[in-house]
């Protein structure tokens, strides 16, 4: 019974912290950029806001099945919720991380799209099972999709660890600092989902570890988007470098194709400067220039 004021503690501090790292982002006008993330501390400090009121008032008017019940819907919608806008956030960072190589960032992102879509798909179809009641799969599916989200967050991870340097990124970049705490949050996660079925109690120490982890990362995302973000260099790459053909053969594979004229085209289209040039050009021609362009 002794954790509980700490957990409360834990869950205050976090709506506190989401709120800062919210602030932060607004301020330094990086809502474009990360409005993923910045719905995602919004949904998570709304949510642990309707939490803490539930838990408050079942203690004083709440009927005790009630409040079991609002919390229960409240918790894991807003859970599904957050694990989408995690998968966003990934999509995001990704598209910032390969910013300066317009083909790679281009076939990147549409073979992310593709990973995300089929994860998901596999995701909710692993979750089922015969005779599961409604309410069982919504719980088994989420999780299924956070272990997903946690997945594909840690290759992102690792993708910007060793591509930090060809980017022109550094370990001062938010996209870095954004990228470090999704990885922490989703090793977090993918420990806690594994755990889940051992130790169901709200009260245990597994929520007071899971509390910590989540304020550090948010003091670490407050602290990235609170400070000035170093420049980002220039990349200069040979010739040699395979970063650079592949960018150049996504380039142009990602070409939009060429156009050509089908029929006439209306002279009034033509600057007379162009109907001057077609009429010299016409005269060497064995068949005289249409009069009509002339008019």
């Amino acid at each position: 019974m002794a954790s509980i004021p700490l957990l409360t503690l834990l869950t205050y501090l976090e709506v506190g912290l989401c709120l800062a790292a919210l602030c932060a982002i607004v301020a330094k006008k990086q809502w474009m950029d990360y409005w993923s993330l910045g719905s995602f501390l919004a949904v998570r400090a709304s949510s642990n806001s309707i939490l803490l009121g539930l838990i408050y008032y079942n203690d004083h008017t709440l009927n005790k099945h009630h409040a079991y019940v609002l919390y229960f819907y409240v918790y894991w919608i807003s859970f599904a919720v957050e694990s989408v806008l995690a998968l966003l956030i990934v999509y995001s960072v990704f598209r910032l991380a390969m910013a300066p190589h317009k083909g790679l960032q281009q076939l990147g992102m549409l073979v992310f799209r593709w990973a995300a879509s089929i994860s998901v798909v596999v995701a909710l179809g692993s979750a089922y099972a015969p005779n599961m009641k409604s309410i069982d799969y919504f719980v088994a599916a989420v999780l299924q999709l956070q272990r997903t989200q946690s997945i594909l967050t840690l290759c992102l991870l690792v993708f910007v660890c060793f591509a930090i340097r060809p980017m022109g990124l550094n370990y001062g970049s938010r996209v870095f600092g954004v990228s470090l705490g999704l990885g922490v949050m989703a090793t977090n996660d993918l420990l806690q989902s594994a755990l889940f079925t051992i130790h169901l109690g709200i009260q245990s120490n597994r929520n007071i570890i899971n509390g910590i982890v989540i304020c550090t990362i948010l003091v670490l995302w407050t602290a990235y988007f609170a400070l000035p973000e170093p420049k980002r260099r220039i990349i200069v790459l040979p010739t040699t470098s395979p970063f650079l053909r592949w960018n150049q053969i996504s380039q142009v594979l990602g070409d939009s194709p060429g156009y050509v004229a089908v029929g006439g085209v209306p002279h009034e289209l033509l600057a007379p400067a162009e109907l001057e040039v077609m009429k010299r050009a016409s005269r060497k021609m064995p068949i005289p220039f249409p009069e009509s362009l002339s008019a």
